[in-house]
């Protein structure tokens, strides 16, 4: 408990060669300390302090583990670390995380662990990242649109898709009859209501409010149906204003 900080601090403070020599005493105890709860905490400080050339080896005890990794409290964590340090030109996420990320959409965004990696996919990922996640929930938005866990990932799809990301998945929701009504009264589906009339462009934003108007008068009697007219009134000051 109190070892780790002490390593922890080493990590920030030493130079990389130093580094370099540290870590390597880690060699073939990876994956115990990542489903430590305190041996976690040093393999995400190695992640965001130690240069990639110095991290292969963490890299490659992920491969065929993700799925059980993204799935684990601790686990996850690191998960998420790598795909935040290693989400840009210089340092893209690892080919082989992603793909086996991306193979296992389904089950992960219906975890209660794993949404937040593929929430970390998308917010860090490539175009081409986001597409096939949304590729995977096609077909299934309005029914995880429900779900407690996978609700937050259409949300970051939402957010973090771009316009053509994002007509996918207000086209299907428009297009499912009655899903759009029974999603702006329901309790973690109102939330992805919401994130489109936040964050789409105003011709997408246009069009989808002429989906809701029909059903402003029966929002009225619903809980979760008036945070979409509070939407909808903050979008109508912001035009006035």
């Amino acid at each position: 408990m109190y070892g780790c900080r002490v390593i922890q601090k080493a990590l920030e403070v030493i130079d990389h060669e130093y580094k370099a020599l540290l870590i390597k005493e880690l060699e073939g105890n990876v994956l115990k300390c990542i489903k430590d709860q305190n041996g976690n905490h040093v393999i995400q400080k190695i992640i965001e302090e130690v240069p990639p050339e110095y991290t292969h080896f963490i890299i490659d005890t992920f491969e065929n583990q993700v799925y059980s990794l993204a799935t684990h409290p601790y686990g996850c964590r690191v998960i998420q670390r790598i795909l935040e340090h290693h989400g840009n030109e210089n340092t893209p996420p690892p080919v082989q995380i992603v793909k086996e990320l991306l193979h296992c959409t389904i089950s992960l965004v219906q975890d209660q662990y794993g949404n937040y990696v593929i929430q970390h996919v998308l917010k860090h990922g490539s175009n081409e990242d986001k597409l096939e996640v949304i590729r995977h929930l096609r077909g299934k938005i309005f029914q995880f649109s429900q779900h407690k866990f996978a609700s937050n990932v259409i949300e970051q799809c939402v957010e973090h898709g771009n316009d053509e990301h994002r007509q996918l998945i207000i086209d299907e929701i428009v297009k499912e009859e009655g899903a759009l009504e029974v999603m702006m009264k329901h309790q973690f589906a109102n939330y992805v209501v919401q994130k489109i009339l936040e964050v789409c462009n105003n011709k997408q934003r246009d069009r989808f409010i002429e989906y809701i108007k029909p059903h402003v008068s029966s929002l009225k009697k619903y809980t979760y149906g008036k945070h979409i007219l509070n939407r909808l009134d903050k979008i109508q000051s912001e035009k006035l204003n």
